[in-house]
């Protein structure tokens, strides 16, 4: 499980060959939630508020990049660091 952005105590990271649809996982002191790429929505698991939004906003800046990351992943392929908040 790849980190690929790491900031203000968050860890965002994709596995490799993961299931559809297009998300990431995004880990913040021992809470995690999965979030859709397509819809910048939580699929599942919880974060608090303020972090929630922030990784929200962050997914929304680097969208694009998030599905190139997810098209690499899915091809079991090299994933690349995106740029943090800061």
């Amino acid at each position: 499980m790849p980190i690929i952005c790491q900031f203000r105590g968050i860890k965002i990271y994709m596995y490799w060959e993961d299931h559809l649809p297009p998300h990431f996982h995004a880990e913040y002191a021992g809470q995690e939630a999965v979030v859709d790429i397509r819809e910048l929505e939580i699929l599942h698991g919880k974060l608090p508020n303020k972090i929630e939004k922030m990784v929200l906003g962050w997914a929304a800046l680097h969208q694009e990049e998030l599905f190139e990351e997810w098209n690499l992943a899915s091809k079991n392929q090299e994933l690349f660091p995106i740029e943090g908040l800061k």
